[in-house]
């Protein structure tokens, strides 16, 4: 019997996060050090350590590093409301870019393999589906603090991956926040109007799908970026539409807008997608369809 590949994985509570810990921790070959900022809001699942770690304090993130020597981390902590980081650019930066510094800096002392995770909106939209090699152009505040993080990785001496998805959904004890598909379902369940647009296309991405996409890089101790979404591409209406259809409830009180008519504090890429060529290639990564993806969440409401 080898040792066992010791992974820690930050932003545990969160939604990839939960994910990751309930994959790892079934894993004989790792052992599992799970951190968030405050309480393990994880009670389901058994088999790991939990430490809380403040990856905004260098002193905290190095702490945690010496007391565990992670062979991988798998960052999944993040400020991901686009809108928040334009309005609250400090904070964002502290998470998105400050944060990854820490991380980096820790990383290179433990030789550790750092895989972070980022975003289709480093790039403009103006020409999706993208591949890893694509020129990123990022609209937002939260775009440009994600592609900043991608630099700091890129620059330096640590083993690191890059690891882009596209609006993740699924469901988690605990969720601290909800995701398209199961808002979508609850608003359309309850009769609600909602407007949706239908001029901004992605590739939505099961949360499972995400989390092995993430273990895959981790055991095959792979560097370099990798593209990790769905596979299907639609426009936010037709996935809106198509979680309408598939629980057969009444599409009638969707109503189709144009992004120019929100006013949203930040720009959103028009369409993005990934190309997943290179994941699929060299990982073995196999991510199911969106109706598949659907249909495993509704396993999970049992």
């Amino acid at each position: 019997m080898g040792m066992k590949k010791k992974i820690l994985v930050t932003g545990s509570n969160g939604l990839l996060g939960q994910k990751l810990v309930a994959l790892l921790a079934s894993d004989s070959e790792i052992e599992l050090i799970a951190t968030s900022r405050g309480e393990n809001r994880i009670l389901k699942v058994t088999g790991f350590t939990y430490e809380s770690m403040d990856i905004t304090s260098a002193k905290d993130v190095m702490r945690v590093f010496d007391k565990f020597k992670p062979e991988v981390v798998i960052n999944t902590a993040a400020m991901t409301n686009v809108d928040a980081c334009e309005s609250n650019k400090k904070e964002c930066w502290l998470l998105n870019v400050t944060a990854v510094e820490h991380l980096i800096a820790a990383s290179k002392i433990h030789v550790t393999h750092l895989i972070h995770l980022s975003t289709d909106f480093i790039f403009d939209g103006e020409a999706g589906p993208y591949k890893e090699t694509d020129q990123p152009n990022p609209l937002s505040y939260y775009g440009e603090s994600k592609l900043a993080a991608e630099i700091l990785l890129q620059n330096s001496t640590c083993i690191w991956a890059i690891a882009r998805t596209i609006i993740v959904y699924g469901i988690v004890e605990d969720m601290s926040r909800s995701n398209i598909v199961l808002w979508a379902k609850g608003a359309l369940e309850k009769k609600k109007k909602l407007t949706i647009v239908n001029d901004q296309f992605r590739s939505p991405t099961l949360a499972e799908d995400l989390a092995k996409g993430c273990v895959l890089i981790a055991k095959k101790e792979a560097a370099g970026i990798y593209h990790l979404s769905g596979k299907d591409i639609m426009s936010i209406v037709e996935l809106v539409r198509r979680v309408a259809k598939y629980y057969k409830l009444d599409e009638s009180y969707i109503e189709e807008i144009t992004t120019a008519s929100l006013n949203q504090a930040a720009k959103r890429p028009p369409r993005t997608g990934f190309i997943l060529d290179k994941a699929v290639n060299e990982l073995g990564y196999n991510p199911v369809s969106f109706e598949e993806g659907i249909k495993f969440l509704e396993s999970q409401f049992n």
